[in-house]
């Protein structure tokens, strides 16, 4: 007779296979993509509540035999104010047929009893019996109807469980910091309790300066408060902790009257701290490519050519010519004030809770690239030579060099979280990450702030687009991709895609997707969502701030990238290819069982 232990393995083990078998043949969960919201808080918060027109999408494909489009736009509004509203410009529905209407959506979505048991657990305990009842279709008791309290409590309940059941994944393709001023408001509603467990954070460029700036790179401390200060984001620095003052009044000494060259702030003393940080971050960079020669960013070294120059006499050509801190024998050399500032700042920055707070949210769950289901996630792109072959970065290529920066981000992260010595080379790659040609966050052959700052010649300012955006247009290389991944289509942002001037997300196969929409007002004021649910791929054209204040729910533009002639289940996907691995170990281990049993 097999022993006690023997048996509660294979119970255990014919648990485990009945429970694979049941996810094998489950839909996939509903994939919501978002990128690139650089601060904008107030409408990511916005979009967010109709889950990036994820709800009027579902609630079109529940019920759309049930209730023509304007009632469609009146029960997103519901289930985005969690409440009942009585009347909205005319349009109104009765409150049973709203609630009919949120059990078909519930219904449309709950898939099975693991998807009920989801529910369950956030139903109120008051209302655990009504709503299970609803849902079900058993028998509720008629005050649910009568009573106005009790059917907008209910009411209230079943829009908290359709926002619950429609999602089952948000991925955020990086870039929550700079030009808005509520990156801190993105990460907190990311990091909540109710958010978290569905996020799947890849980190963007801009995410990568916080994090090596907060982790004690002073070049990255000083670019980050520059791009601050240029966007007079001055109330978010504060919320943060950053006291400013000093710097404040350096800048004041340095140019107490109007302030010249190409300085973009809107106030004065914006204007001044930010060309007194832009002169501590370029002295600061250069030192570290200087002392870093395996990053080969030497052609970057602008401030000893451009001190002879000044020298020279040759300064037709530039913006400025007042620049007080720089030593033209000496260039790359910090006044004493300028160190005491910076001194000051990175002090505060790499010890400012309210930082740490949000940096442990990016370095801990944030990643370099993700993969779900079949599709590789990425913020940018995966560097690449003109021949579209993987490009070499740290003697690595393709998915290895991808892991092996996860690792050195992670190692930083680790080291700065823990309160221990950062390695000098892996902070170096930080700012590397940030603006290096080979970088798989930023794509450019430079970062011309310098030019931009300081030449009147504007094809000094151009950044090069290197060979990424070409090579996805070619079968040879996307096969590449997908080869090395696993995977069948790639989704990435970074650079916005202005469909209001026809251009595309998709490629015209449909495995390359681009949904950076210009989220922030600073770019496009718009933005784009993908979605993926077991029947469909589509993208969602953002509505503008004008349309969101004037609830056009039914202005949603969509971009259709595929169809599915059936429902995807998880068996079709890279999850249930591993799970199916699972099972067939199981049931060999089963068959080896029965065998010495007989």
């Amino acid at each position: 007779m097999a022993s006690k232990t023997t048996l509660t393995e294979i119970h255990d083990m014919i648990k485990e296979l009945t429970e694979i078998e049941s996810e094998l043949e489950r839909s996939i969960n509903t994939t919501m993509w978002v990128s690139d919201p650089h601060g904008a808080g107030e409408r990511f918060t916005t979009i967010l509540k109709g889950r990036f027109g994820l709800i009027w999408r579902t609630a079109q494909e529940a019920l759309s035999k049930y209730f023509p489009a304007e009632k469609l736009d009146y029960l997103d509004q519901v289930i985005q104010a969690e409440r009942y509203i009585p009347r909205i410009e005319e349009l109104s529905m009765e409150r049973q047929d709203v609630i009919s209407a949120l059990v078909k959506i519930i219904r449309y979505k709950v898939e099975d009893i693991t998807d009920f048991d989801l529910v369950r657990s956030n139903i109120n305990s008051d209302l655990k019996t009504v709503i299970e009842n609803l849902i079900l279709d058993f028998h509720v008791p008629n005050i649910v109807y009568e009573n106005e309290f009790i059917t907008d409590k209910v009411i209230t309940a079943l829009a908290k469980i359709v926002k619950q059941v429609i999602l089952g994944q948000l991925v955020v393709l990086g870039d929550v910091f700079d030009r808005g001023d509520e990156p801190d408001k993105i990460l907190r509603i990311l990091s909540s309790t109710a958010i978290r467990p569905y996020v799947r954070f890849v980190w963007g460029n801009h995410d990568i300066l916080w994090m090596g700036a907060a982790a004690g790179n002073k070049s990255l401390i000083a670019e980050a408060l520059r791009i601050s200060v240029r966007y007079d984001n001055l109330a978010f620095l504060e919320r943060l902790g950053i006291n400013l003052n000093r710097l404040k009044a350096f800048a004041e000494k340095l140019y107490p009257g109007e302030i010249t060259g190409l300085f973009k702030a809107k106030m004065e003393i914006s204007r001044k701290m930010e060309k007194t940080l832009a002169m501590i971050q370029f002295k600061l960079e250069e030192k570290t490519i200087k002392q870093f020669p395996e990053l080969q960013m030497e052609s970057r070294l602008n401030l000893e050519k451009f001190a002879e120059m000044m020298k020279r006499g040759e300064t037709e050509g530039l913006t400025d010519t007042n620049f007080p801190t720089l030593n033209l024998d000496n260039p790359l050399e910090l006044t004493p004030e300028e160190a005491e500032v910076i001194e000051d700042l990175a002090t505060q920055f790499t010890s400012a809770s309210k930082i740490k707070e949000l940096m442990k949210y990016l370095f801990e769950e944030g990643k370099l690239y993700h993969i779900n289901n079949y599709i590789l996630n990425i913020h940018a792109l995966i560097p690449s030579t003109e021949e579209g072959t993987f490009d070499k970065l740290f003697g690595q290529k393709g998915r290895e060099l991808l892991n092996h920066i996860e690792k050195m981000v992670k190692n930083v992260g680790r080291r700065y979280l823990n309160g221990e010595k950062q390695d000098p080379f892996e902070l170096a790659v930080m700012f590397y990450l940030w603006c290096g040609p080979k970088s798989p966050f930023f794509g450019k052959h430079a970062m011309k702030t310098f030019e931009r700052y300081f030449f009147n010649d504007k094809a000094t300012h151009k950044e090069k687009t290197l060979h990424w955006g070409e090579n996805l247009k070619k079968k040879e290389f996307m096969d590449l991709i997908m080869e090395e991944f696993g995977a069948e289509r790639i989704v990435y942002g970074h650079t916005p895609v202005d469909v209001m001037k026809g251009e595309k997300l998709a490629s015209p196969d449909g495995r390359a997707i681009n949904i950076d929409g210009g989220f922030s007002e600073a770019y496009l004021g718009r933005g784009h969502s993908l979605i993926h649910t077991p029947y469909s791929l589509y993208a969602i054209i953002l509505p503008s701030l004008d349309e969101i204040r004037k609830a056009k729910h039914a202005n949603l533009k969509f971009e259709e990238i595929a169809r599915f002639d059936k429902p995807k289940k998880v068996k079709d996907v890279y999850k249930g290819s591993e799970l199916q691995k699972r099972r067939d170990e199981l049931q060999k281990k089963l068959r080896d069982y029965v065998k010495k049993s007989v």
